[in-house]
């Protein structure tokens, strides 16, 4: 009786009802299957765009648990929790945070990165087990992930850290959700029925995925880890990347790429420190002191800077 009434509340969602558009899928030339997914694609940053004020409100909170030296953390299953572990990864080489700033949680762990275990999404006891591991606190935003807003082990995590004091932060694809009503911020893209029936892979992922980036790099930006619109805290791993720091120090201060290379090399491959320097004549040390005491916000850096130098003049 259980699981036939999570049958047809399943089959209630809107991420699972039938696409018209995309009727007789199967007798379709590869160039109508494009343009049919091509067109339902194109609908979803219509639905993305309702949730603006929700994203927003979540990236003030995100920024202010960063700033306190809380965490992000993601959880979900299958595809949505996929995608939290893909954008959780990439924040430490785009803006130099420590790994442990920004975490993830996926059911059935790393080994569900690249093999289905969607089983392990049923288990409530599974999501508060793998959340308390996490020990959120007061000073994290948890971020639940799930196109249905109806996974059991998303929802026991959310719910765990929210009891613990944790902000929670909700994003599904379906409206007035189980995981919408257990969040203090609820996100919600309405994508509307996939052209392959029920695959959240499609339009309900890459609205996912377009949200996470906002809200991540949103936080970033907020926090000063963005300077105008360049990623100034952008590791320098490889040759790509020293390129990409080179031209992101030409961009921000019109200096030649001498004049670049020079910084960079003086501040010991830094580009936050290396810009700093750059635009105030400050040293390696005060450049990194100023980056130290406005928490690696790089436009206070610069202003910290040369309030300090002319301090310094005045006082000689």
């Amino acid at each position: 009786m259980k699981r036939r009434a999570a049958t047809r509340t399943l089959q209630n969602l809107r991420t699972e009802k039938t696409n018209p558009a995309s009727s007789n899928l199967d007798q379709k030339s590869a160039l109508e299957i494009a343009r049919i997914i091509n067109a339902e694609d194109a609908k979803v940053a219509g639905a993305v765009k309702h949730a603006l004020p929700q994203i927003a409100q979540a990236i003030e909170a995100i920024a202010a648990a960063l700033k306190k030296g809380g965490r992000l953390i993601y959880v979900g299953s299958g595809t949505s929790g996929r995608l939290g572990a893909l954008d959780a990864s990439e924040i430490p080489p785009t803006f130099d945070m420590p790994a442990s700033a920004v975490q993830y949680i996926l059911a059935g762990g790393s080994r569900a990165l690249g093999a289905a275990t969607e089983a392990s999404e049923d288990s409530v006891d599974l999501g508060r087990a793998e959340m308390a591991k996490k020990k959120p606190s007061r000073n994290d935003v948890v971020v639940g992930i799930a196109a249905s807003g109806r996974t059991p082990f998303t929802i026991a995590a959310l719910q765990y850290a929210r009891s613990r004091g944790a902000k929670a932060i909700a994003v599904a694809c379906n409206p007035r959700s189980p995981l919408g009503r257990a969040a203090d911020i609820s996100i919600v893209a309405d994508v509307g029925p996939e052209v392959l029936t029920g695959s959240t892979r499609m339009k309900a992922g890459t609205a996912q995925k377009m949200i996470l980036n906002m809200l991540s790099t949103g936080a970033m930006t907020r926090l000063g880890y963005v300077y105008g619109n360049l990623m100034v805290h952008v590791e320098m791993k490889n040759s790509k990347l020293i390129e990409r720091g080179i031209a992101i120090l030409q961009s921000a201060t019109g200096k030649d790429r001498a004049s670049a290379e020079q910084a960079l090399r003086a501040s010991r491959n830094r580009v936050p420190v290396a810009l700093v320097m750059l635009e105030t004549g400050a040293s390696r040390v005060s450049a990194s002191r100023a980056l130290k005491l406005t928490f690696g916000n790089v436009r206070a850096a610069i202003a910290t800077a040369r309030r300090n130098s002319s301090k310094n003049s005045h006082s000689d």
